[in-house]
């Protein structure tokens, strides 16, 4: 009998889920190539800096996506009202208001209200690191004053318009909103 109710464990073990999912939770999203073979998956955000999309929450205000940089100096300086999350997967890369800097294989928490300046040095000949923006990046000059922002919107437009133009079509990121 121990037997038998052994290999029903085992059996029930590989069994898949029976039910039905939630008919409002929107399908899982995979990404098999995440740093893409196609070029032109990467978004410009200026010369020598582009992002690519892996997930736009639309419904939760929030966005992934790998940031890849291939020239030295300032990206940018800005505030986030929500965390951020990074990974680092290539290079490295520093704020001007830290004494740390987020190199390959690190994880970097970035807490709501900080407000910083991204640099990659001279040295560093790619960084590519994942992102998880929450709510905004709000662009901001030496003392504060917003001088412009992003969110998942914004991001989302940056993507439809990149895509129209060089032959993915516009509809290319609808696979990345949920």
């Amino acid at each position: 009998m121990k037997a038998d109710s052994a290999s029903a464990q085992v059996v029930d073990k590989w069994t898949p889920y029976r039910k039905a999912q939630p008919a409002e939770s929107p399908p899982e999203l995979v990404v098999p190539d995440a740093i893409p073979k196609d070029e032109r998956v990467w978004v410009p955000v200026e010369e020598n800096v582009w992002f690519r999309p892996l997930l736009m929450c639309a419904s939760r205000g929030y966005w992934m996506n790998l940031l890849k940089v291939r020239k030295s100096g300032v990206l940018s300086r800005h505030r986030h009202p929500l965390p951020v999350h990074g990974y680092v997967i290539k290079g490295q890369w520093r704020y001007l208001e830290h004494d740390w800097v987020a190199t390959e294989g690190g994880y970097v928490y970035e807490a709501p209200g900080e407000t910083h300046t991204l640099v990659v040095d001279e040295h560093v000949e790619e960084m590519i690191t994942m992102f998880q923006v929450n709510g905004a990046m709000i662009y901001v000059d030496p003392d504060g004053n917003t001088t412009g922002f992003d969110d998942v919107f914004t991001r989302i437009d940056k993507c439809r318009a990149h895509y129209a133009k060089n032959g993915l079509g516009a509809e290319f990121i609808d696979q990345f909103i949920r």
